[in-house]
C-alpha cells in the first residue's frame, strides 16, 4: 500500500488541512487523514487528495469523511495491522470545549474525543505523536472548587506514558515562527522510548528556525502589514465566482512583502482574483461605524467590549480595531471579531487564511458563513481557517521530527 516508507503519517481531526499541508511540505507522506465534518474534508480533499497526492490512501477505508468512533469499531483490525508502517500520527482533538475564548464547556461532548485518540494510538502503535490544542487545554475544570482537578492534558500525558511513549509537552506561540499571528497553542510531542526521547524537540524548532526563514526571505516577526496588503478592496472588485451577489478583491500591484511573494507563489499569475477573497455586505450604519472607528479609536490590536462599545455605536460583543503594525490576534472562527486596519470591512477568508499562513493556491470550500442551528453542523470558510494548524509552523515541526525519528 505504501510507496515511500520512509515518513509516514495518519492525520487525526485533520480539519482543512493545516497540518496535513505542512507536513506535505516537510516531505511527509500521508497514509490517510480522519475528518468527520464534511465542509472540512471537502477542502482537505480538493487540495491536498486530489491536487498534491498526498495521501496513499488505503482501499479499506472509504475516501471521504468520517467520524473517529466509527473508524475504530469497524476498521480496528486494519488499524491493528498498520503497526509497524505507520512513523507519526499527528492532530488533536476539537478544541472548543477547553478553549478561553470560547465558552469552555466542562461536558461538551467533543472533549471525549481525547479518549478515542489515545484509542487510536494504542491500537496502531506509531513511532511518533504529534499532539496539538489551545492553552486552555492545560487547566483543569473545576479547579476553584476541587483542589484535585486533573486538567486534560495531564490525563493524556499519562495515557501515553502508559502505551510506552516519552513525552514532551510545550506551549508554543506561532508568532515566532514567522506566522504573522500572535497564536499560543498546546504541542505535546511523544516518541516510543526504545527508539529516542522528545526532550529537545523546542530547542531544535529554535536551532532551525533563523535558517527555514531565511530561506524564505522571512522575518522571524511578520506583521499583519507584511502578510495581507496586497488584498485591500481598493485594488478593484469583481463578483465573486462561488458566491452569488458578492464581490471579491482582485490582486494588487503593489512591491510585495516576501511573505506576500511566498503566500501568493505562481497563483496569482494566472488568477486576477484570489480564492475566497469575497468581502462580506454591511449595512450603511455599520460601515459608518467602522469608519469612524478607524479614524477616532485610539487603540489597536486591543479587544472593544462591554459598556465602551456602545458609545461607539456597536452592537455586537465586542471587535478589534486591527494593527498593521503588529502581529494579528489570534484568528478565529468569528469573522465579525476583527475590523480590518484600513478599510471599514471585517476580513474576508483569504485575509484570515494568509494570517494563518495557506498559500493563495490552497482553495477553501463550501459555504462562507452559516447560521443558527446549522452552526452544530457546518464549519464554513472562516471556521475552517480559524480551526486549522498554520502550516508555515507545521512544515518546520515536520522536519524536526524527521531530525528526531532519524537520530533518535
Amino acid at each position: 500500500m505504501v510507496k515511500n516508507k520512509h515518513f509516514t503519517v495518519i492525520d487525526l481531526f485533520a480539519g482543512a488541512g493545516g497540518l496535513s499541508l505542512g507536513l506535505y511540505k516537510a516531505g511527509w507522506h500521508g497514509l490517510f487523514a480522519i475528518e468527520k465534518n464534511t465542509f472540512a474534508f471537502e477542502t482537505l480533499k480538493f487540495n491536498l487528495i486530489k491536487n498534491k497526492k498526498h495521501f496513499d490512501w488505503p482501499d479499506w477505508l472509504p475516501k471521504t469523511n468520517h467520524n473517529i468512533n466509527e473508524v475504530l469499531n469497524k476498521y480496528s483490525e486494519e488499524l491493528k495491522n498498520l503497526r509497524g508502517k505507520v512513523d507519526l500520527v499527528a492532530g488533536g482533538p476539537p478544541c472548543q470545549g477547553f478553549s478561553m475564548a470560547g465558552k469552555r464547556v466542562k461536558d461538551d461532548i467533543r472533549n471525549q474525543l481525547v479518549f478515542s485518540y489515545i484509542k487510536f494510538i494504542k491500537l496502531v502503535h506509531p513511532k511518533m505523536i504529534l499532539f496539538e490544542n489551545v492553552k486552555g487545554f492545560t487547566y483543569a475544570f473545576n479547579k476553584r472548587k476541587r483542589n484535585d482537578a486533573e486538567p486534560y492534558s495531564d490525563k493524556v500525558i499519562q495515557a501515553l506514558e502508559g502505551l510506552g511513549y516519552a513525552v514532551k509537552p510545550h506551549i508554543i506561540d506561532f508568532s515566532e515562527y514567522g506566522v504573522p499571528q500572535r497564536r499560543k497553542r498546546f504541542i505535546l510531542v511523544g516518541i516510543k522510548k526504545e527508539i529516542g526521547s522528545p526532550e529537545h524537540f523546542e530547542q531544535m524548532l529554535k536551532d532551525n528556525r533563523d535558517k527555514f526563514l531565511e530561506e524564505r526571505g522571512l522575518n522571524k516577526t511578520v506583521t499583519l502589514q507584511d502578510a495581507i496588503s496586497d488584498l485591500l478592496r481598493s485594488n478593484g472588485e469583481y463578483p465573486t465566482p462561488d458566491r452569488k451577489g458578492f464581490y471579491s478583491g482582485q490582486y494588487g500591484n503593489k512591491e510585495l512583502t516576501n511573505y506576500e511573494k511566498l503566500m501568493r507563489g505562481d497563483y496569482s499569475k494566472t488568477h486576477k482574483v484570489p480564492n475566497s477573497h469575497s468581502f462580506a455586505k454591511h449595512t450603511i450604519s455599520k460601515t459608518e461605524c467602522f469608519k469612524r472607528l478607524l479614524a477616532e479609536y485610539p487603540l489597536r490590536g486591543k479587544r472593544l467590549d462591554g459598556k465602551a462599545r456602545e458609545s461607539w455605536g456597536i452592537k455586537q460583543r465586542g471587535i478589534i480595531v486591527l494593527d498593521p503594525t503588529a502581529v494579528s490576534p489570534t484568528i478565529t472562527g468569528q469573522p465579525d471579531d476583527y475590523l480590518h486596519y484600513s478599510e471599514p470591512r471585517i476580513m474576508t477568508v483569504r485575509e484570515c487564511a494568509r494570517i494563518q499562513s495557506f498559500p493563495d493556491w490552497y482553495e477553501i470550500k463550501k459555504k462562507y458563513t452559516t447560521g443558527g442551528k446549522l452552526r452544530k453542523i457546518e464549519v464554513p470558510r472562516y471556521c475552517q481557517v480559524g480551526n486549522a494548524i498554520p502550516p508555515l509552523f507545521a512544515e518546520q515541526a515536520g522536519y524536526v521530527l524527521k531530525q528526531i525519528l532519524k537520530h533518535g
